[in-house]
């Protein structure tokens, strides 16, 4: 069978914004949205583009790489410089956890809008003084990168759960799985320093992956009984010698959440360790109706289930095509990839810069502040019920919106 495209707002065409980008970490994730904005043409009309004008990394062979952009952007090392341009009106903010408390309360002091990389500050305190600051200036738009349900089929299990028809949850797993660490002679990076990615590990760099969905649709952890592995203790520092890796690589949280007053099982797992496994995002719904199931290790590929008491339980497969959140040029029956999630996510905030929450073409926004948030009183709660070998309940600070 084939998906059907997906539902979209009607919409009536209004002259183009531009909107200047600065950015602050030039490295891998900072080219994927240089790349995105260079190919904005690929995106049916959102009456909104980016420019990305100036570009801040303190690494001079990783600011080369932008002069081979057509439109160079003016280039720096100090982050001061960016936040001082005047033709900045947004900011994309790519750097280690330690820095993320200081650059996005100077950025947004500045005035400038803000997407930044997760978990929106190394730990509970850091993540506080974010918080701080999104409440001082609620003119600006800020929100929390995470591209991964804006793959077809993340999308299609977001639109099933909000439809209804599973009957009661049974279970839920979400997932977000990678093996890069496996390789024990690999050189420690920063992810891997509890000093600049925080006591967090594995959870705070790709916990928001696994969390995305369930938070959007109300299924927040009540509780949480964490087991965090740190599988290698130490790797080379690529000087000849050896350094402590002291971040957890791999974390399962067994939550309990609730839908409906039916309390339910809810599994999170994030791996740097996981053999076989490259950046592989799933997310399983079990109802007591119908279940559904999407891995990006199958990309192309929906499963569900419908039953009735007695009936056969039998899973079906979909052919996912090219079409996301919003329309692009791709031919339907072509596939998609990561940079197009990451292109659809930009396409979310900024429809969301330009046209308000609900003026948006579509209406699946970017992560919020609060459930950026809400991770890092989930991953607090972890840390305490990994090392008490306890349930321990998450106590959030902040609602937590549609």
């Amino acid at each position: 069978m084939t998906a059907c495209p997906p539902t979209r707002r009607s919409r009536c065409s209004v002259a183009e914004r531009e909107i200047s980008l600065g950015l602050i970490g030039g490295g891998l994730m900072g080219r994927e949205l240089a790349s995105a904005a260079a190919r904005w043409v690929h995106l049916d009309d959102l009456g909104v583009r980016p420019r990305l004008v100036h570009v801040c990394d303190v690494n001079p062979e990783t600011l080369a790489w932008y002069g081979r952009l057509a439109d160079g952007p003016r280039l720096s090392s100090d982050w001061r410089a960016v936040l001082d341009d005047s033709k900045v009106e947004a900011l994309y903010i790519a750097v280690p956890h330690h820095l993320h408390a200081e650059l996005y309360v100077a950025a947004l002091d500045a005035g400038k809008h803000l997407l930044g990389e997760k978990p929106f500050g190394i730990d509970l305190a850091a993540n506080e003084t974010i918080m701080r600051a999104v409440a001082a200036h609620p003119e600006l738009l800020v929100r929390c990168s995470s591209e991964m349900p804006f793959f077809p089929g993340g999308q299609e299990v977001w639109r099933w759960i909000a439809a209804g028809g599973f009957g009661r949850p049974i279970e839920v797993r979400s997932l977000f799985l990678h093996s890069s660490d496996l390789d024990p002679d690999k050189p420690i990076n920063w992810k891997r320093r509890a000093e600049t990615n925080g006591a967090y590990g594995c959870l705070g760099d790709l916990g928001m992956h696994a969390l995305h969905l369930p938070l959007r649709v109300g299924w927040a952890p009540l509780d949480v009984r964490a087991l965090l592995g740190d599988v290698f203790k130490e790797r080379p520092d690529g000087r000849g010698g050896t350094v402590p890796c002291d971040t957890p690589d791999n974390a399962v949280l067994l939550c309990r959440s609730e839908h409906g007053g039916d309390g339910f099982a809810l599994r999170i797992e994030t791996k740097r360790i996981a053999p076989g496994h490259m950046n592989t995002w799933t997310i399983e719904v079990d109802g007591t109706e119908g279940s559904i199931a999407f891995t990006t290790k199958r990309p192309k590929t929906l499963r569900t289930m419908r039953y009735t008491p007695g009936g056969p339980q039998r899973w079906e497969e979909t052919d996912l095509g090219s079409q996301s959140a919003y329309p692009s040029i791709t031919g339907a029956i072509f596939e998609f990839g990561f940079a197009d999630a990451l292109q659809q996510m930009w396409a979310a905030f900024l429809d969301e810069l330009a046209h308000g929450r609900d003026g948006m073409r579509q209406p699946f926004h970017c992560v919020t502040p609060e459930e950026a948030a809400f991770t890092h009183d989930l991953f607090t709660a972890a840390l305490r019920s990994d090392a008490e070998r306890s349930v321990e309940p998450v106590e959030p600070r902040y609602a937590l919106g549609a």
